[in-house]
């Protein structure tokens, strides 16, 4: 990591803090060495960064301090505008306008060099959103809201053989693969880990219900059982599975 990204990352993240950030938080943050912390701050606070601490007490930002962010690089923002691309192309419709707007801004902010390279990103998406496209943006907004707000889904599903379940899921995340959309969800009625394909979802509506974060089934918790084991055999109804064998 340049020192640059690494002085700007620890300025972030004492940033809006109410409490002194203890020297080993912020080494396991930025994956340095205390004494590189301890330097680092030394170094932010002779250049005038309003830092305010000690070691072994901790630092905290003063509040109010306004320290201006670090200017992208070309391959830095070549990768933002990449992303924001795919984002506008394949994302739900509010993020895909978000992110139009999000791509104004940014080309109005940066150097006209910086913004030259921007616009020679030669990987594309394709901005086309007709009908059947803005309704499946609809879902992927709605989806996405559930898991933000922590409600309980009830969905009408269809699996690979068109065979009708219904399901209380609790949602955690919207995975695209490339050439398809699932949701990765607690569902109640397997009490595991599942994928549901959305093009499969028939109906979706919300239980009323709040999501008690259970430790054992969160996100965190689907990961990691993602990490431990990485592909399952395909099977009608597996637990975590490339989406060729899904819910």
């Amino acid at each position: 990591m340049r020192r640059a990204d690494r002085l700007f990352l620890l300025v972030n993240a004492l940033r809006g803090r109410r409490r002194a950030v203890l020297a080993r938080e912020l080494a396991d943050t930025l994956g340095v060495s205390l004494r590189t912390v301890y330097r680092d701050v030394a170094d932010l606070q002779r250049s005038g960064v309003p830092i305010e601490g000690e070691a072994g007490v901790g630092y905290v930002l003063r509040h109010g301090a306004d320290i201006p962010p670090l200017m992208f690089d070309e391959d830095e923002i070549e990768a933002v505008v990449v992303g924001i691309r795919l984002a506008r192309a394949f994302a739900g419709n509010r993020l895909s306008e978000s992110a139009a707007r999000a791509l104004v801004k940014i080309e109005a902010s940066i150097p006209e060099r910086i913004r030259a390279c921007a616009e020679r990103a030669a990987i594309m998406a394709p901005e086309w959103r007709g009908e059947l496209s803005r309704e499946f943006g609809e879902l992927l907004d709605r989806l996405n809201e559930a898991i933000a707000a922590h409600r309980v889904l009830q969905l009408d599903y269809r699996d690979e053989s068109g065979d009708a379940s219904t399901r209380e899921v609790e949602p955690l995340c919207i995975v695209f693969w490339g050439g398809s959309w699932t949701l990765g969800a607690w569902c109640r009625l397997r009490g595991a880990f599942r994928q549901f394909r959305l093009n499969r979802i028939v109906a979706m509506n919300a239980t009323g219900e709040i999501v008690v974060d259970d430790p054992s089934r969160n996100l965190a918790a689907l990961l990691r059982e993602v990490r431990r084991r990485p592909a399952f055999a395909a099977s009608t109804e597996p637990r975590v599975s490339p989406p060729n064998a899904l819910a």
